[in-house]
C-alpha cells in the first residue's frame, strides 16, 4: 500500500517536473520550422535519386556481366 502512494507521488513530481522544463523550451519560429522542413524534403530528394542513379548503374553492371559470364 505504500509502495503504490510513493508511485503515485514519484508520478506527480515527474509530471510537475516536466512542466516545469516545458516552460523553459523556446520554440523556433514558424519560417524557420518551414525553411528548415523544406531543406530536409530537398536533401531527401537528392540523396534518393543518388541512390536510384547508382542503383540503375549497379543493375545494368551485373546484366552485363550475367550476359558476358552466364549463358
Amino acid at each position: 500500500m505504500a509502495e503504490e502512494a510513493k508511485k503515485k507521488k514519484d508520478r506527480g513530481v515527474w509530471f510537475r517536473e516536466m512542466k516545469s522544463e516545458l516552460k523553459k523550451v523556446v520554440w523556433p519560429a514558424k519560417q524557420t520550422v518551414l525553411k528548415n522542413t523544406g531543406t530536409v524534403l530537398l536533401c531527401s530528394l537528392l540523396i534518393g535519386a543518388c541512390i536510384w542513379i547508382f542503383d540503375g548503374v549497379a543493375y545494368s553492371a551485373v546484366q552485363m556481366l550475367l550476359g558476358v559470364f552466364g549463358a
